[in-house]
């Protein structure tokens, strides 16, 4: 490989909200990969951070024409320039939307299990949360679109969050399922904020559809939240996009932004995101590879050594989910193998009561750091048994 994933970086003593942990805690929880940006964004940071001046910055065409490559090219879907706003990141983005479209006490829409910043931006800003659970069966999820539309039929509803990929069951949602929810979106007037933040982090060879991109029914009625964040490893940097193909809906999301004064860009955002778009693709190849086979090393090492548990199969994100239901409440259990092992990772239950039975654990991290998680998980879960 031409990039290096293997070599473990000492991340603690930077402020790293992930590693603020005790010395000999491994944190796997968090959604920050432990890998260094690609050398290509670092170069392009490096030579503007070399100029020394650090002024206002705006936002110009070569910001636009990397999204816009970017769509087209790995994503056959062709954004238009005038879709295009910047956002400070997808959580800020949406908790705007949430304030300007709709109003206290609305309901808003969310699939879960899911992540768990969805349910600050509707409830911190005086919104129902109006929870349309997916369907866990067999071991895998798929959507309960009946209930979809008896919860977007609901006068009270104005707005769905959608997540796609779905975070953090890793699902890529199929082009039927997206059109179906664009097809109930249109009949109830709702609009949809979907986040595709993940939507690069796919395993080789499979690609996510834009919910924008499904049908004319969803892009009219989409608001899409992208982003070279997690993709790239840059989440510190702030650096978004929304894309809104409306021309109404669009106004009302610039206006929303532009109040809440997350709208305004910086030099160093600006530049990563161009130079991730344009320049990035080798690298994340070979990333996702590196993931793609931490995450069979993983489900492995699970299936013989802790059968009781069971993994999700997943086809992106770097999050992998697992049922814990034969073994304990996730809390619980989480709490005992942080305790008892060191090993801090994600209790289902903080992505809505739907998460009860599952662990959520990030696997973008060195082979090393993986295994040293798997063998404290393995020592962690037969512990709580050992205990129960």
């Amino acid at each position: 490989m031409k990039y290096d994933f293997d070599t473990p970086v000492n991340r603690r003593g930077t402020d790293s909200v992930k590693w603020n942990v005790g010395e000999n805690e491994l944190p796997m929880w968090i959604a920050d990969m432990d890998f260094q940006a690609a050398p290509e964004i670092r170069a392009a940071l490096r030579e503007r951070l070399e100029h020394g001046i650090y002024g206002y910055t705006g936002i110009f065409d070569d910001w636009y024409e990397a999204y816009i490559y970017w769509w087209k090219t790995r994503h056959n879907w062709v954004l238009q320039k005038s879709w295009l706003m910047f956002c400070t990141g997808v959580v800020p983005a949406i908790s705007s939307i949430v304030r300007k479209l709709t109003t206290p006490n609305e309901n808003v829409v969310v699939q879960t299990p899911v992540y768990n910043m969805f349910f600050n931006s509707v409830v911190n800003n005086g919104r129902r949360v109006l929870e349309n659970p997916l369907i866990y069966e067999n071991g895998e999820y798929r959507m309960d679109l009946p209930d979809l539309e008896r919860k977007l039929a609901d006068p009270q509803t104005s707005l769905m969050i959608l997540c796609n990929p779905h975070n953090p069951v890793g699902r890529i949602w199929e082009k039927e399922t997206l059109a179906q929810i664009g097809r109930l979106a249109k009949k109830y007037h709702v609009t949809v904020i979907s986040d595709e933040i993940h939507c690069d982090l796919t395993e080789a060879g499979v690609d996510y559809v834009p919910f924008a991109s499904a049908s004319e029914d969803c892009r009219d009625c989409s608001i899409t939240c992208i982003a070279p964040t997690k993709t790239f490893s840059i989440p510190g940097l702030q650096t978004a996009a929304i894309s809104v193909p409306d021309p109404f809906l669009r106004h009302k999301v610039w206006r929303g932004i532009n109040t809440d004064e997350v709208a305004e860009g910086n030099c160093f955002a600006c530049t990563a995101a161009i130079a991730a778009y344009t320049k990035g693709a080798p690298w994340l190849d070979e990333l996702r590879a590196y993931v793609s086979e931490n995450r069979r090393v993983a489900t492995q090492v699970i299936a013989e050594r802790l059968p009781q548990i069971h993994v999700v199969p997943q086809n992106a994100t770097y999050l992998m989910w697992v049922d814990i239901s034969k073994v304990g409440d996730s809390e619980h259990v989480a709490d005992h193998i942080r305790a008892q092992t060191g090993l801090f990772l994600t209790a289902g239950s903080h992505y809505g009561e739907a998460g009860r039975n599952f662990l959520r654990i990030n696997i973008a991290c060195p082979r090393s750091t993986l295994l040293d998680g798997l063998q404290r998980l393995e020592k962690g879960i037969e512990s709580y048994r050992a205990e129960g």
